[in-house]
C-alpha cells in the first residue's frame, strides 16, 4: 500500500519561509519521479515542482521559480519543498505526488501523470 504523508505546512508572514516534507512508503521510491502540486480555494490543482527519480532533473512552475527548491533523499524516501519569499498567492493546500511507473521520461507538469497523492498540508500566507 502506497502512502505519501506531507508535513511542514503552517501560517507564515509574507517574505517568510517554510519547508514541506513528504515521506513515502510502499513504492520503489528511488526509481519514480515525484512532484508537488497545490490547490487554492475555488481553483484547480496546479503544478508547483517536480524532481526526477535520481534528483538530477528538477522542474518548477514560473510562479515559484527562483523562490522554491525541490529536493529528495532516496535513502530516506523523502522529498522536500523549500519555500522562500512566500507571498499571499502561495496560500493553498500543498500535495505530494508520486508516479507509479519507474524511470518515466516525459512531462511532469500534469496531475494525470501521477498515480499516488498525499492528503495535503495547508500553507497560509496572510496578505
Amino acid at each position: 500500500q502506497v502512502q505519501l504523508v506531507e508535513s511542514g505546512g503552517g501560517l507564515v508572514q509574507a517574505g517568510g519561509s517554510l519547508r514541506l516534507s513528504c515521506a513515502a512508503s510502499g513504492l520503489p521510491f528511488s526509481s519514480v519521479n515525484m512532484g508537488w502540486f497545490r490547490q487554492a480555494p475555488g481553483k484547480e490543482r496546479e503544478f508547483v515542482a517536480a524532481i526526477s527519480w535520481g534528483g538530477g532533473r528538477t522542474y518548477y512552475s514560473d510562479s515559484v521559480k527562483g523562490r522554491f527548491t525541490i529536493s529528495r533523499d532516496n535513502a530516506k524516501n523523502t522529498v522536500c519543498l523549500k519555500m522562500n519569499n512566500l507571498k499571499p498567492e502561495d496560500t493553498a493546500v500543498y500535495y505530494c505526488a508520486a508516479q507509479k511507473k519507474s524511470y518515466y521520461i516525459g512531462p511532469l507538469y500534469y496531475t494525470e501523470k501521477y498515480d499516488y497523492w498525499g492528503q495535503g498540508t495547508q500553507v497560509t500566507v496572510p496578505s
